[in-house]
């Protein structure tokens, strides 16, 4: 009987314990990861946002895209410098060809004004490219 009540104390003791073990959980920290950026009791500001791609058109590239635009008749004087004529000269391109105008300039009004990229000259590089090896393995293979 002394026997019958250990086994039961031991198993109640051991049965309370284990619903207080699996109740432990490793604490998580924040979802957010605005703590890493502040410390407490700073005020917040602003953090400066990195931005990412071309910040302004090259003068040697402005100046091709105005010339094609010249030649469009969207655009009377060439500056030679990105500025707001040019910049509306390629809105009222874009939008003419019902393309988008927030983005100036869209890649598909510079491949229609000829300024895409240069695929002819692709080709002759590959093709003399080409020729080359094809010169030098028939040589190999009469030797």
């Amino acid at each position: 009987m002394r026997f019958a009540q250990l086994v039961l104390c031991t198993g109640l003791v051991i049965a309370t314990a284990m619903p207080a073990m699996a109740v432990v959980h490793a604490r998580r920290g924040p979802t957010s990861h605005h703590s890493l950026f502040h410390a407490r009791g700073q005020k917040h500001s602003k953090i400066a946002a990195r931005s990412i791609g071309q910040r302004s058109i090259d003068d040697s590239r402005a100046t091709q895209i105005q010339a094609a635009l010249v030649k469009s008749g969207y655009l009377s004087d060439p500056s030679g410098h990105w500025d707001a004529n040019t910049s509306a000269a390629m809105e009222k391109y874009q939008a003419d060809n019902g393309w988008q105008t927030k983005l100036v300039p869209d890649s598909r009004a510079i491949i229609k004004l000829g300024l895409g990229p240069d695929h002819d000259a692709d080709r002759a590089t590959a093709a003399s490219t080409l020729g080359t090896t094809e010169s030098a393995s028939a040589s190999t293979i009469s030797q």
